[in-house]
């Protein structure tokens, strides 16, 4: 079990109080309230794991709000705001969501918002924080938006590296990527891998990167190139709809051959849209985060603490810790901001400042999150990466390997 899960509870609420204490400034007199923006999907290609993704990071904010919040004499306040997954859509919202809410943060939810406001950002001097992993095309000094996980890339670099490993390769683990140009983050996911690939030839083959639409209807044709060639594994990091049609066009063509998937589409979001999680057997998920399994870890504790007191109605899954560690790192550098510069006058550019001040530790994310040490150097973490697999065996979700080494992928 990885670190940053195996940890208990109790230890991390010792230390949060802790934490807290050291960094608790005198009591407001009166409150200070902020705005936070929350980026959604209700009515897109995410639609099916939005309500999931969302319950997670407001319930964070709700405690927080109870917790952290009345000891500082702070309230953070928030508003979802529909996107469709649209790049054009969050465009044309950002000038009212700035008017109406003049958030000190922004939480994110995929490529199309980074694609919208990237270069926006910066002259409005509000940060964005994301739950998924980061992208090549974001991949600069002095950023606004900030992702927790290394990119999609480098998480599937360090799953196929494992897979070679235990396949007893000797020569590179064969792939092929499934990818999308109707979203910049698709294609993206596409071309970090293509260049690991092509720089360590030893190490992994790229067959064939098949390019469709985000709601395919049928990809038996193509599967039917990529079961000949032979592959290994295929890599899913876009959307639950390309799960679907990939897996029922390799069960057309008699194949079985694993595919792997990240979190924001991973296992259980693609198993119920499939019909059931037995349908993605011998099937895996590879991120940088703690993986949603029951037992005496502080995650699981905390999704229960957040279920019983403060209304998450979401099944303790990856959709839900994807959305439990967005919020518990976003009021985590508010912490960090108010400890460095008191609870009054709060801003964006504050909170972006503070990100840098400090390491955001796993205690402080109970365990959701390996300790961050982000550097304006770029987006996410560049150092001690590491993934956690799980994987479907005998129609249930479990851990397959935990704290797997990321290699080095180089900027594209």
């Amino acid at each position: 079990m990885n670190t940053f899960s195996k940890l208990s509870f109790r230890a991390l609420a010792v230390a949060g109080a802790v934490f807290a204490l050291s960094h608790a400034p005198t009591r407001a007199e009166a409150e200070s309230t902020y705005n936070l923006a929350m980026l959604s999907d209700f009515s897109g290609p995410y639609a099916d794991i939005m309500p999931i993704l969302a319950g997670g990071r407001e319930a964070v904010v709700d405690w927080w709000n109870d917790t952290r919040g009345k000891e500082l004499g702070v309230v953070l306040n928030y508003k979802n705001f529909e996107t469709r997954y649209d790049a054009a859509q969050v465009a044309s919202l950002w000038p009212g969501i700035k008017s109406e809410l003049n958030p000190i943060a922004v939480m994110g939810l995929g490529g199309p918002d980074v694609a919208a406001l990237g270069e926006r950002l910066p002259e409005d001097q509000i940060p964005m924080f994301m739950s998924t992993a980061g992208y090549g095309f974001a991949w600069k000094s002095d950023s606004w938006v900030f992702n927790p996980r290394p990119t999609y890339s480098h998480e599937s670099a360090g799953f196929l590296n494992y897979l070679r490993q235990k396949l007893g390769k000797d020569g590179p683990v064969k792939v092929a990527i499934m990818a999308s140009e109707a979203s910049p983050a698709y294609v993206d996911m596409a071309h970090g891998l293509e260049k690991y690939a092509k720089e360590n030839p030893e190490m992994v083959e790229v067959v064939e990167t098949v390019y469709t639409e985000v709601q395919p209807t049928d990809l038996t044709a193509q599967m039917r190139r990529v079961v000949r060639s032979g592959v290994d594994a295929v890599i899913i990091q876009t959307n639950t709809s390309i799960v679907v049609a990939t897996k029922r066009a390799l069960q057309a063509n008699g194949a079985d051959i694993p595919i792997m998937l990240s979190s924001h589409n991973g296992l259980p979001a693609s198993g119920k849209a499939a019909g059931g999680v037995a349908q993605l057997e011998g099937d895996y998920e590879s991120y940088g985060m703690a993986i949603a399994v029951e037992g005496d870890t502080a995650p699981y504790q905390f999704y229960k603490l957040l279920s019983e007191k403060y209304g998450l109605k979401a099944p303790w899954n990856v959709v839900t810790a994807m959305g439990m560690s967005q919020g518990s790192y976003v009021v985590a550098v508010i912490d960090h901001a108010i400890a460095n510069n008191g609870a009054e006058n709060l801003t964006g550019a504050k909170v972006r400042e503070a990100l840098f001040s400090g390491p955001i530790t796993t205690e402080e994310t109970r365990g959701m999150l390996p300790t961050l040490n982000f550097t304006p150097e770029a987006p996410f973490p560049l150092k001690g990466l590491k993934v956690n697999i799980a994987r479907v065996v005998d129609g249930k979700i479990v851990i397959e390997a935990t704290n797997v080494d990321v290699p080095v992928v180089n900027k594209w």
